[in-house]
């Protein structure tokens, strides 16, 4: 499998050039050459497959050959060594939970299985690789946890200094070992453009080999197709439309959904469910693709005012915004909002939901109410103990920490403070 700039102006790559690279040098994001559909029995017949046999048919042709078979297999059944419930909420909604592996986020998955992938790219060479990362909120502390101690591979994250939670940042600081944090004076998109240009500061990457552990990598956005479908196949009733709703900040997951989609999975239409920074509900009501300022809210991990993994949605449907309108739509909602939906959904239906899946459940609840005869399912993408001064409030109960986050809430963080792109290049270069 080969990979081609969404630019246009790089030359096409392998798969572990493209998860080596991260970006391409013409700063575009990398796209697969081909998406060949699953056979229609696979799916039909989904429910006599393992989630690790799942996996490896949604991922092989985008890895190819490689990654030897047997070697791919051991990365997969290393990526998902935990559950995947899907849990009914009321009738016909469900709620996808995505927050059991090591740091309760969705992003475990692509973390563990990018760096298990740069593991094996990396085993026999001696020469050090640097993976630069920006997060939002729960990207930061995947990545610190899947790549922790992995051979000849060290992490620098950068994260909005005071815009994620307590949790969060403990997550990605107090680690050590090849994992360096940065707090950074500003915004998601600061960091995110600070990592873009030392992709191309050629005063950086003469002396060092970078990728990025963002979605924009190949090997942390596509993994995400796997949970689309181990939903599925835990749904009894796979003959009803089905939709899915995400919590939509950098448009990573969602975007391999529709990945998903288009190897053949069914699903009727996937709802996109922003808090405030509306750049796609905006775009989806005129056609007009404006990235804005950000602006920060209760629900942080989606507080992106330019989602970069958004050309990969358009390119999927061959960037016709009549056939995009087909699939997608797209919600925003406010912070009081979301404040309400997850007391009613705690008050009626006693089930806890951090501030990103009370809005994915928003944006269902929106689509069917519209629609009618559907089931849908929303992204549970983090553990609501990530937000306790948030969701604590709003539900009137404490919430008990789970064993992940007791053992890293009383450690030291360990940070350095930055405000500019020089600090940042002086302290890869240092």
């Amino acid at each position: 499998m080969n990979y081609y700039s969404l630019n246009h102006k790089a030359p096409n790559v392998s798969f572990q050039d493209a998860v080596i690279k991260g970006i391409a040098p013409d700063r575009g994001l990398y796209f697969p050459e081909n998406i060949q559909p699953l056979p229609d029995e696979f799916f039909k017949n989904i429910d006599d497959y393992s989630y690790n046999e799942i996996a490896y048919q949604l991922i092989k042709q985008f890895v190819g050959d490689e990654i030897p078979k047997k070697e791919l297999k051991n990365i997969i059944t290393d990526t998902l060594s935990f559950d995947f419930p899907l849990v009914e909420i009321e009738k016909d909604v469900f709620s996808l939970e995505l927050f059991h592996g090591p740091t309760m986020a969705f992003k475990d998955v692509g973390a563990r299985f990018m760096a298990r992938c740069l593991s094996y790219f990396n085993k026999d060479n001696n020469n050090k690789l640097t993976v630069l990362v920006a997060t939002s909120g729960d990207t930061g502390g995947a990545v610190a946890s899947g790549f922790l101690g992995v051979k000849g591979v060290n992490v620098v994250i950068l994260y909005p200094s005071k815009k994620v939670s307590d949790v969060q940042e403990k997550q990605l600081t107090t680690l050590g070992q090849n994992i360096k944090a940065l707090e950074v004076k500003g915004t998601f998109d600061d960091c995110q453009d600070m990592v873009k240009t030392a992709f191309l500061d050629s005063e950086i990457t003469d002396k060092m080999q970078l990728t990025s552990a963002n979605s924009i990598n190949v090997a942390r956005w596509l993994p995400q197709m796997f949970y689309f479908a181990f939903a599925y196949k835990q749904l009894k009733n796979k003959q009803k439309d089905l939709i899915f709703s995400v919590p939509s900040g950098n448009f990573g997951n969602i975007c391999a959904g529709m990945m998903a989609q288009k190897l053949g999975l069914p699903v009727t239409q996937f709802i996109a469910s922003t808090n405030i920074n509306r750049v796609v509900p905006n775009y989806m009501e005129s056609g007009n693709y404006k990235p804005i300022k950000s602006f920060q809210t209760i629900s942080n991990a989606m507080d992106v005012g330019d989602p970069s993994n958004f050309i990969r949605i358009q390119n999927i449907y061959n960037n016709d915004f009549e056939e995009l309108k087909k699939h997608l739509s797209s919600y925003s909602f406010s912070d009081d909002e979301t404040r309400e939906a997850m007391e009613i959904i705690f008050r009626e239906n006693n089930y806890t939901t951090d501030p990103h899946g009370a809005v994915g459940y928003l944006g269902l609840k929106r689509f069917l109410n519209k629609k009618g005869n559907m089931q849908g399912i929303f992204l549970e993408t983090a553990h609501p103990v990530k937000f306790l001064d948030v969701v604590e409030p709003v539900i009137g109960e404490s919430i008990e920490f789970p064993k992940q986050i007791k053992e890293i809430i009383n450690k030291t963080k360990e940070a350095t403070l930055i405000s500019k792109y020089v600090e940042l290049k002086q302290f890869l270069i240092d």
